[in-house]
């Protein structure tokens, strides 16, 4: 069972991961954990992000590989598709449960003014130039590092 603690997200942000709130609803009691991107690897020949879920004081409740999806349409293209399961948090004695898995799709549009979303495509249409997944996989750990 993950312990969620009242805390501030100082403990996350001091890891040095790439991290973003998640805030859910479940039966009206809000709870925000941080999802922290740690690196990009290469698994078997397609791109994938690894990760930790964080707590509120900064413990880790769970990791996570997730393909990254590269194809890309016009406008938008998509960045993460990750697929949480079943969770349980003890939030100082409050339990919530989660039976059902966590859907988290992120999504990028392209466009003018769309900076990071023209950023975020460009990056994830590199493989359909021909690049290797390996040289990617540098690039973006390289990039990971400076943002962090």
């Amino acid at each position: 069972m993950a312990k969620v603690g009242l805390s501030s997200d100082a403990k996350a942000q001091a890891l040095g991961g790439l991290t973003a709130p998640l805030t859910f609803v479940l039966n009206g009691v809000t709870t925000t954990v941080t999802l922290e991107v740690t690196r990009f690897i290469n698994q078997a020949g397609q791109l994938a992000v690894t990760g930790t879920i964080l707590d509120a004081a900064g413990a880790v409740i769970a990791t996570f590989t997730a393909l990254v999806d590269r194809t890309q349409t016009s406008a938008s293209c998509e960045i993460l598709n990750l697929v949480l399961g079943p969770l349980t948090l003890d939030l100082l004695g409050l339990v919530i449960t989660i039976p059902n898995p966590i859907v988290l799709n992120i999504t990028a549009v392209s466009g003018p003014g769309n900076l990071l979303g023209n950023l975020l495509c460009a990056i994830a249409g590199l493989l359909d130039s021909g690049a290797t997944t390996n040289a990617l996989v540098r690039v973006l750990n390289r990039l990971l590092a400076r943002l962090v």
